[in-house]
């Protein structure tokens, strides 16, 4: 019976790249793995023959005599007959890491696991810049030990297990896949005389104080990376990174938008009307802010360079305050009686033109 074209097995163009040649074979022999289909002798079959497919085509040289000569130049070059002679090395490398091997080889020394800390800073801090101690719960390599996790005197020997691979290879039917070694854990070796302060860990808990520099202009969501302050690697591995990770408070005066400053600023009606002068906090102390007769509430105010130089540089920000006027409560009937004829006298729209406009377009939206 002749046999099929090994891009029609799997399912793919010719010019496929090797990812994707992977991928589609991965998909295939999923489908028709034994333990899948048990006791199914066609899905077994179509299993052998997708991963005959897979042999040829994911070797170039293979490959290039297949796409020139077919079956019979592959079959010559190699006398490959059936042509699944090289199916558990296949399999552990596509499946290896669902089966837990893949034929990384043993782990070494491993880096250790990044931190982070979440650190609180006043809207004044974040601006101004400010030096601050953090205290962090980690893992130290242990001073005991230097790391190794065997008791001093002693050394770690290696696992008989894997023969100090880490990994050892697993028969399964008629395949076989490798494992993490079960003794060793995929160390490679084997800690006789554990050190007591850490367990043969290697590492050991500690809380460290830590000085952090926190530059000017920062804001919620920056970070700030303290190389090497993270937990000490495994097996005298390199230790990993702790990153600061910055959260600026809420401020009750000021609210920050990047480089500018935004505030609400009341002021009383009379002051709208006839203008004065008003003064303003800033992040730097207090500043004069002149208003102009008949000011609208709403209307904004820029005070330049009394914002935020943000940390990437650039232009310092501005101040911007809106105005917002207050009207009066708790008036005596002295009060209310003036105002009353203070309204007497400011029949017309030429006194409030945006309340005129609102109404004429209130008439022209009802009649429409």
């Amino acid at each position: 019976m002749a046999k099929r074209d090994y891009y029609e097995i799997l399912g793919v163009e010719r010019g496929i790249d090797a990812a994707d040649l992977k991928k589609a074979y991965r998909r295939v022999a999923m489908k028709f793995h034994p333990d899948r289909n048990p006791d199914d002798k066609s899905a077994e079959a179509k299993f052998k023959e997708a991963n005959e497919a897979y042999e040829v085509l994911s070797d170039e040289q293979k490959r290039a005599v297949y796409d020139r000569h077919g079956h019979a130049g592959v079959e010559q070059q190699s006398g490959m007959g059936g042509g699944a002679g090289n199916f558990s090395d296949i399999f552990g490398d596509v499946f290896g890491d669902i089966f837990g091997g893949g034929g990384r080889g043993r782990g070494g020394p491993s880096r250790g696991s990044d931190l982070r800390y979440n650190l609180d800073l006043t809207l004044e801090e974040a601006v101004k810049g400010t030096s601050t101690q953090i205290k962090v719960p980690t893992l130290v390599s242990c001073k005991t030990c230097s790391g190794s996790g065997a008791k001093p005197g002693s050394r770690p020997v290696t696992c008989t297990t894997c023969g100090g691979h880490g990994q050892v290879r697993m028969q399964q039917g008629f395949f076989s896949v490798q494992q993490t070694c079960p003794t060793c854990r995929g160390r490679g070796t084997i800690i006789s005389d554990p050190c007591k302060p850490c367990h043969g860990q290697g590492r050991v808990e500690e809380t460290k104080t830590l000085a952090v520099k926190v530059p000017a202009g920062v804001d919620t969501g920056d970070r700030i990376r303290l190389t090497g302050e993270g937990e000490a690697g495994a097996d005298g591995g390199p230790a990993g990174d702790l990153y600061v990770q910055v959260n600026v408070r809420e401020h009750s005066i000021f609210k920050r938008e990047g480089a500018d400053l935004y505030c609400e600023v009341p002021m009383d009606f009379v002051d709208a009307v006839l203008g004065g002068e008003l003064e303003v906090p800033t992040l730097d102390g207090r500043v004069n802010l002149k208003i102009p007769p008949e000011t609208q509430t709403g209307k904004l105010f820029k005070l330049r360079g009394k914002g935020v130089t943000q940390v990437r540089g650039g232009a310092q920000g501005d101040l911007l305050c809106r105005v917002v006027v207050e009207t009066p409560v708790n008036l005596t009937s002295k009060q209310k009686e003036l105002l009353r004829d203070f309204q007497a006298t400011m029949q017309g729209g030429k006194y409030s033109p945006k309340q005129s406009r609102w109404f004429e377009g209130v008439k022209k939206f009802l009649k429409d």
